[in-house]
């Protein structure tokens, strides 16, 4: 990892948003400490759930990170929350009556029959006139033509710079970004192959966004040696399966169909393993798979009929798209094989017996003091998140990181009295979204025990650390004796109780907020760095 690298994350449609609100929450954790990220979220529809979903965490991200006169704040060192993310949206507008199908866009009734022809030989009739609001349906020879044109276009409009959408200005200054960075650019890009937008838009995108680029200046281009990294995302989930009367209607002639999927993650890795122009584009693409029966997301739901996209699509998390923020880790903090002229495929084993896959703090972004740094910080936010959530009501309605301030308060601890009530709404709520919530007595799991859902076996911590059992986490529940090792939990009182020593521990010296080296100079940053400081501490990991 050079000083001069600068990054960047493109999240593709659905499956890529929420390989993207997994990266998120690594930020929330601080693993991706003193960077600033640029991110683009691209997508055919735009009122997808999944991708409103990651936007918003963004944004919830955000605002806790904003200081006075900065929006979103900096970046900072060794603390929760210490990325800056710039979030940036683009989206192919076919809504409009002229580009909701295939055949509208490129007006084929209208042009000689050698182009209708030429359109015949490859696209089915259906295909080329459904409706592509909810996107390419798993038809990756038409989403990547589109996909391609979709960027050049935008790029064109911005060019001649008349009536230009929100969505091509934000992509203008994203694209304008990865072209300053020249060869210090390090691109991500989160998608499946199995699918639809994703599969079709990674293999044209570094293509795209370099004629893009020569479309601003004919004498400019990406530089050479920008770097574009990739997941190759294999199936993973199925959903209802589309019945005949779904598919009678014309604008739905074609539905994608997981039972398709396995066939379709095949025929994408040939292609990965053949093709030059991928090779050559990409650095290292991250094959990451699931050897187990798919996650059912239509499971417990009453669809009458498949959901193909919209604001109804909130699939839960899962841990693959976990494990893809981690191949961003190492794709953003290691240069090895950043060097290379044909692409590095990379993938990774974790322990499976007996029907189970055990996964602990070396499985994610390798062992040694990687996996230490992992256990430190995905621990400590988790501890984070049950002082607010479990301990201080969060998860019932209270404000729980108010609460948590008001015992600090009654401790001496009166630094963080300035800090405004929305501030502390705003990280209580994005600790709903990473940890749970309670509501009518029922539990609601949010990101973290959405993942642990999709493992039967161990998942880093504890069992305990993932208990939905209201009794256990009204009363019985430590923050500071999530990890199996005991080594690692917290001091206690002699009646075994982690909580009032944690808060003692944050009177120590060594815990206070390191202004320089954490880089934290205003209130919310040194609250949430005395914070982690004391957990780490306490873990002594």
């Amino acid at each position: 990892m050079a000083s001069t690298d600068k990054y960047f994350v493109i999240a593709i449609g659905g499956t890529g948003m929420r390989c993207l609100e997994a990266f998120t929450h690594m930020s929330a954790m601080g693993l991706f400490d003193s960077k600033e990220i640029d991110i683009l979220t691209l997508d055919t529809d735009q009122t997808n759930g999944n991708k409103q979903r990651a936007e918003e965490l963004i944004g919830l991200y955000n605002r806790i990170k904003t200081t006075p006169g900065k929006i979103g704040g900096s970046p900072n060192t060794d603390t929760f929350f210490s990325a800056k993310l710039n979030l940036y949206r683009f989206w192919t507008d076919y809504n409009n009556p002229a580009r909701t199908r295939f055949k509208n866009i490129t007006k084929l009734n209208s042009v000689d029959s050698d182009n209708k022809l030429l359109s015949d030989l490859f696209l089915e009739d259906s295909v080329q006139d459904f409706n592509l609001a909810h996107g390419y349906r798993a038809q990756t020879h038409l989403g990547s033509y589109l996909m391609y044109h979709a960027i050049v276009e935008a790029a064109r409009n911005l060019q001649t710079g008349k009536d230009l959408k929100s969505e091509e200005e934000e992509f203008g200054v994203f694209f304008n970004k990865i072209f300053t960075a020249g060869a210090d650019a390090k691109i991500f890009v989160f998608g499946s192959i199995f699918g639809g937008t994703g599969a079709s838009s990674i293999p044209v995108l570094p293509k795209a966004l370099n004629d893009a680029i020569k479309i601003r200046d004919k004498n400019m281009s990406l530089h050479k040696d920008a770097k574009f990294g990739a997941t190759l995302l294999t199936e993973y989930f199925s959903f209802k399966k589309p019945d005949a009367a779904q598919k009678a209607n014309k604008d739905n002639s074609i539905i994608a169909d997981s039972s398709f999927f396995t066939l379709n993650s095949q025929a994408a890795l040939q292609f990965y393993q053949g093709d030059p122009t991928v090779q050559r584009t990409y650095k290292k693409m991250y094959h990451i798979g699931w050897p187990i029966d798919s996650e059912d997301f239509s499971k417990d739901k009453n669809d009458k009929k498949t959901v193909t996209g919209g604001g109804e699509q909130r699939n839960p998390g899962h841990i693959t798209e976990f494990l893809c923020a981690c191949a961003a880790f190492d794709f953003f903090n290691n240069d090895k094989g950043m060097d290379v002229v044909k692409a590095e495929y990379l993938y990774k084993a974790v322990h499976y017996k007996d029907g189970k896959l055990d996964f602990n703090f070396n499985d994610f972004i390798g062992d040694g003091e990687n996996g230490k740094l992992f256990a430190r910080k995905f621990g400590a936010f988790v501890s984070f998140m049950h002082l607010a959530q479990t301990i201080n009501k969060g998860a019932e309605g209270d404000n729980g990181v108010q609460g948590f301030l008001n015992r600090l308060e009654s401790q001496s601890i009166l630094d963080y009295k300035s800090i405004e009530e929305q501030y502390t709404q705003d990280l209580n709520r994005y600790l709903e979204y990473f940890g749970y919530t309670i509501e009518n007595n029922m539990f609601i799991p949010g990101w973290l025990y959405q993942l642990k859902n999709t493992i039967s076996g161990k998942f880093v911590l504890d069992d305990k650390a993932y208990t939905r059992n209201l009794k256990e986490l009204d009363k019985k529940f430590d923050a500071g004796k999530i990890f199996t090792e005991k080594e690692y939990h917290w001091k206690t009182t002699v009646f075994g109780d982690s909580y009032d020593p944690f808060v003692k521990t944050l009177l120590d010296i060594d815990t206070k907020p390191k202004v320089e080296e954490q880089k934290v100079s205003e209130t919310n940053e040194k609250f949430l760095a005395h914070v982690y400081n004391a957990i780490k501490k306490s873990q002594k990991i």
